[in-house]
Formats: C-alpha cells, structure tokens, sequence
C-alpha cells in the first residue's frame, strides 16, 4: 500500500538521494527544498502525510517552527527531524514539540530506513486509532442505520453481514436522500479497510475531462494548467475504500478506463508513464436504475456486473414511517447541540403530520423540516407550525385512476417517480392477465427490465388473494 512522505530538504542532491530511496520502497514520495514549501503543501494544500522528513535549517527559516504552529493547531502528524547545525538544544526542542524522532546529519540512507520505518508504525497506529475513534464518535456502525421498522431492521442485518466480508465492490441504489452515503460510510468504517483512507467522490457534481483528471490523477504538464502533479481518487484511497456516488452519471468512456483500473489493480495518471499499482475497494451508488441504464446502452454491462457483487437496496421514507419516531429524536439532538436549543418535547400532533406527508426527499428533506422547526423553537416543545409541509398537509395525497387503457396520474407532488412506475406497472400486468410477455411489449420494454422492476417493487404475479404487507423489503444481491 502507497503512502505518503513529505521530504523537507535544501540540499537538492541528498534530497532527490532519499527521494529515490523512498519511492522505491512504496512510499508516495513529495520533495519541497524550502519552508515555504512546506507551508504550501501543509497548510495551503491541507495535505496529510503519514511521515514528515524535515531538516531543521533551510535557507528562509527553521522547520521546527512549522511544526510548533502545526502542533498548536492539533495539525502537526508525524515528523522525523533531521538536525546538522542545532546541536542539542535543537534535539530537545523538537522532542519537546512532538517529533517522533531526530536523526544527526550527516547521515545516510540506512540510518534514515531505520528510523522511518519505526516511525511509520506508530504513524499506521495512530492514524488507525483515530479513523476507528471518528467512526466511533459519527455512529459509523451498523446501528447508526437507525428505525424500528422491519425495513431499517433488515438494512442492519445486511450491513452486519457485509462488514465481515472482504468484499471488492458493492452497489448501493435507492432514491435520493435514503442515506446512501452513510450506509457507505457504515461498511468503511465497520469493515476490515477502516485501517485505511475513505475517498468520497460524486460523479455528477464534476464534468467529465475534470473528474478524469480526478479520478486518476495527472502528471505535470498532462494539459492546460496540470503546473503540478496530482494524485487521483484512486490513488488516496489505495489500502482503504472509494465510494462513487452517482455512478450512473459517469461517461461511457471513462466507465472504461474505470472497469480497467478496477480489474487491473493498476492506473496511469494523465500524462504518466509509469503503472501505478493500487488495491481499492469500490462502493458505488445511484438513484437510477443501472440495469435499465444498461439495456438502452447507457451504462456498461461489464462494469455494473464487476460492481455488483453485492447489491443493497434502500427503502424510501415513505415505506418505513414508523421510524420517524427514532429519526426525529436523533436529529433534533443534533440541532439542539449546534443551535444551541434545548427542544426535548415532540407532541404526538407532530408525528401524526409527518406520516400524512408522502417525503419525495426522504431522509435529507426530513433533515432540513427537523433543523428549521428547532431553529425556529421558542421553548423545549417542538412547534408543529414551522413543518411547513405544503398543501399535501393534513389530507389524503391524490389517487392515479385507470379508464380503460388510459392512466391518470396526480401531477400535484403527492406521487413519487418511483410509485408512480410501480402503479403503472402493476396496472399493466393485471391489464394482461399477468402476462410478462405481453406486459413488456405493452410498456415498451424488455422481460428482463420488466422483472428487475416486478422484484425492485414487490409487485404481484398473480391475482391477489390475500392482501400485500407491502413491507418494502430491502434486497441484497
């Protein structure tokens, strides 16, 4: 696994020594000859390497001055000093501010090997030791999926499961604002790579040339303005986990390059030439339909399949309302604390509003109803008045009509795009005699798309004797 070695050296020549010597033992190695540049990488590029390599006196200050103001700021890692002109006093002080060893100069590489590699267990450890206490300190674990609902239960029970499993890549999919991201965030931190980094990435927040530049990094002069080089997505999080969300936003032609990184174990940056050996594991997610994506030629059929070795379904809110009452509790906490609030009574007139509303946005859109009635809270009752939940307060949403072959659908938010197809699907199918054959030829579609959907939704076969639990149950692959 690559890891990062920051080397603060003016002697140019025993700094490109060392350099070399390093790179060649799997280190990712970065040289800066000054204290600026230092500055630059540290503090200006928020870079954080596992090792700081610094020799105390270069031409426009003292290291050791660095790293106290790191170390005042809770920002100073670990660093080994080296020290040619300080003599003893010098080796005190940099003792004194953290550093994790001193070398005497003149030394050579040998001695240099020694007290990094030392140093690099303790930096694993620690690094290791503090990821496990942010996962502890964000309720990154299973139970942090929270809901008392049969839904949320079986969500907990996949994500039990999977954190014991040294799995290559998974698929998360579910609508916008289910909590994909957190479950992501669950199975990196809960599973055997929490030793190392986690890199989140959306797809479809960047254009396609940046976000190759991203993903794989580039090399100095790759293209306009590349002034420096870059290490990719892929690369920060080798030894640990890559969560790509919105995967199916993604270009065709990148999905190639990716398919091969994956499968590989390798990538070259934009404009390198050398292969760069990395071992990630990649979590995707998306709020479409890949499978779909992939007949109408939208999304790779080789990728999707190297992805979904596994494959968990989130449940929307609507389909576990008997989880607001863990969900709301657990936010208005959280707002309590940065609000400064102190809300601890939630009437049961809340609850009742909240289960009329139908949440196209899911969880993230109950964020934001439960953050504006605690900002906006007078006592410690939560005011029902600042819900604000639109006119689809305190009434029953809108219901789709069949009139003959003819479908009308409510256009006034009270049906999501998901239950909507569901509605039409199920329509369809009972329509034709629950025929998948004629059902698919009727939508346009193919069997194969049609039954995904048929399993997506739960939807009926046959006709109905008993009535649907319509539990919504979540489906690992």
């Amino acid at each position: 696994m690559s890891e990062s070695l920051l080397i603060v050296e003016n002697d140019i020549t025993f700094s490109e020594v060392i350099a070399r010597h390093f790179a060649a033992r799997g280190w990712e190695v970065d040289v800066v000859h000054d204290l600026a540049g230092a500055r630059r990488r540290l503090i200006e590029e928020s870079r954080d390497p596992l090792l700081v390599l610094a020799e105390t006196t270069l031409p426009d200050g003292n290291a050791l001055d660095l790293l106290e103001f790191l170390r005042q700021q809770g920002e100073a890692g670990h660093w080994v000093v080296m020290s040619g002109r300080g003599g003893i006093p010098e080796t005190v002080r940099a003792l004194r501010l953290g550093a994790d060893d001193v070398v005497e100069k003149p030394c050579g590489v040998g001695r240099l090997d020694d007290v990094l590699s030392g140093a690099r267990q303790v930096a694993r450890a620690q690094r290791r030791l503090r990821g496990r206490n942010a996962a502890a300190d964000d309720g990154e674990i299973p139970s942090a999926f929270l809901g008392r609902s049969e839904a949320a239960q079986r969500v907990r029970q996949y994500l039990s499961r999977l954190k014991d499993v040294p799995f290559s890549s998974l698929i998360i999919t579910g609508d916008t604002g289910t909590g994909k991201g957190l479950v992501a965030r669950i199975l990196h931190h809960a599973g055997a790579r929490s030793d190392g980094p986690m890199v989140e990435v959306n797809c479809a927040a960047l254009p396609r040339d940046l976000l190759e530049s991203e993903l794989f990094g580039h090399e100095i002069g790759a293209f306009t303005g590349a002034r420096g080089r870059h290490r990719g997505y892929l690369e920060q999080a080798d030894g640990g986990t890559l969560f790509l969300d919105e995967i199916g936003e993604m270009d065709l032609d990148l999905q190639t390059k990716l398919l091969t990184a994956i499968e590989d174990r390798r990538l070259r940056r934009l404009g390198g030439e050398r292969a760069i050996r990395v071992d990630v594991q990649v979590i995707a997610a998306s709020n479409r339909d890949l499978e779909e994506a992939v007949t109408k030629g939208r999304f790779r059929r080789d990728l999707y399949h190297r992805l979904s070795v596994f494959r968990l379904d989130l449940p929307p809110l609507r389909e576990r309302l008997d989880d607001l009452e863990d969900l709301v509790p657990m936010m208005i906490a959280e707002f309590n604390v940065s609000a400064g609030r102190g809300v601890t009574v939630v009437p049961q007139k809340v609850y009742r509003t909240l289960r009329q509303y139908h949440w196209p946005g899911n969880i993230r859109e109950l964020r934001n109803v439960v953050e504006r009635a605690v900002l906006l809270a007078d006592g410690d009752v939560f005011p029902d008045q600042w819900l604000q939940l639109g006119n689809r307060l305190g009434r029953e949403p809108s219901e789709p009509s069949l009139d003959g072959d003819r479908v009308t659908i409510p256009l006034d938010g009270s049906m999501a795009l998901d239950e909507i197809d569901r509605y039409i699907i199920q329509t369809v199918l009972e329509k034709r005699g629950y025929n998948i054959a004629a059902t698919a030829r009727s939508l346009g579609t193919t069997r194969e798309t049609l039954r995904y959907r048929i399993g997506k939704y739960k939807l009926r076969t046959a006709p109905m004797r008993n009535k649907p639990t319509g539990t919504g149950k979540p489906a690992l692959h």
